[in-house]
């Protein structure tokens, strides 16, 4: 596979995604039991909202779009819960919950779950003391994601933190070896992977070899 191989089928890629973008967009054509499945036109608008990311991307993977990155984000302040954790997790859990587990039964049900990776995630989670008005700081020391499909070990529970949920105690891992487990899953080895930035060569993982994979992630 040549250099000219790759930039190719690049220009063909760009060029199916270009001539399809037109249909892709119209959730309409869909079937009335699919958009009920996702939510679509659920009472709830905030519910419907991020169903209409969940099906854009089954849709979008469905053409070839190699990554789709989706935000829950009805207002600016987000998950951002400084306040109120309660009136704020609470309702966003509750939108987010139907559409997320519909775009991943619907990813299995057509044969696309096992080669796409879906992560659930944010940059860090919340300590469990209070902060201001009921609210919570924000906390890298110890929080949760999930992922699933291609690559990664259905059913699988990795580590876990203190009584309190502030720090990781059972195999704590730190972002860069996250890095490395996710670019493993898609084939590629965090050492040889860099980008430039201000005319340096930086790695996701770091300097080459201190990243190790999560045991027990990856099928």
């Amino acid at each position: 596979f040549t250099e000219l191989d790759a930039r190719i089928a690049s220009y063909e890629l760009a060029y199916r995604m270009q001539s399809a973008a037109l249909n892709v967009g119209n959730l309409e054509s869909e079937s009335a039991s699919m958009r009920a499945n996702y939510g679509l036109d659920h009472q709830d608008k905030r519910t419907g909202a991020f169903a209409r990311k969940c099906l854009l991307a089954r849709r979008l993977v469905e053409k070839g779009v190699r990554f789709v990155q989706l935000y829950d984000m009805p207002d600016k302040d987000g998950w951002d819960a400084h306040d109120k954790l309660t009136t704020n997790h609470k309702p966003r859990a509750r939108w987010t919950d139907q559409p997320i587990a519909a775009l991943l039964t619907d990813l299995k049900q057509r044969g696309l779950l096992d080669s796409t990776l879906v992560i659930w995630a944010s940059e860090f989670g919340r300590t469990p003391m209070m902060q201001g008005d009921q609210g919570r700081q924000h906390n890298a020391a110890g929080f949760t994601i999930w992922m699933a499909g291609g690559g990664v070990k259905a059913g699988a529970r990795i580590g876990a933190t203190d009584d309190i949920g502030l720090m990781a105690v059972q195999q704590p891992h730190p972002f860069r070896d996250l890095h490395a487990t996710i670019l493993a899953a898609l084939g590629l080895q965090n050492d040889e992977l860099s980008f430039e930035v201000s005319g340096r060569q930086e790695r996701l993982t770091g300097v080459a070899g201190s990243a190790k994979l999560i045991p027990g992630v990856l099928a």
